[in-house]
């Protein structure tokens, strides 16, 4: 992570990236840094919310209407609508689903995605942008997943 913050401070010194420069620099590194081993991770400033898969990696966005989800390891159920108002939306991310009884969206390895608001904003290959190969943040990495940038 010292690397990965490192290299965003020399692309941009002056300040805060753009999300534009943000996801040119983490998918660059990401990459890289992925090819010496496992590279899980999550990574937010409050605003936005990185996700990238190197092995293993899935994730549900849950919105209203909230539904009851029950734990895939517990006989434990949670009704979300008990504790979320109608324009909640969260993104959760995890290793292995974490419940049964919901769809969750398994993230291709070499996959750098990005939340904002709990919404996908862009899926992006980070092995296609590992050797400096331009970045397109609309470009989506994996079948059926839509950007949203």
């Amino acid at each position: 992570f010292c690397h990965l913050l490192n290299q965003l401070l020399l692309s941009c010194p002056d300040g805060r990236p753009s999300d534009e420069q943000l996801l040119t620099v983490v998918t660059r590194v990401a990459g890289e840094i992925a090819r010496h081993g496992t590279f899980n991770f999550l990574l937010s400033n409050g605003d936005w919310l990185l996700a990238h898969c190197s092995t293993l990696l899935t994730w549900i966005v849950r919105e209203a209407p909230f539904s009851v989800a029950h734990l895939s390891d517990e006989d434990v159920s949670v009704d979300f609508s008990e504790h979320t108002g109608p324009d909640d939306r969260v993104a959760v991310i995890a290793t292995a689903p974490l419940t049964d009884n919901e769809v969750w969206t398994p993230v291709a390895p070499g996959t750098l995605l990005m939340f904002r608001d709990g919404a996908l904003q862009a899926s992006i290959s980070t092995s296609d942008h590992a050797v400096g190969m331009p970045l397109n943040p609309h470009h989506t990495a994996d079948a059926g997943t839509t950007s949203e940038a």
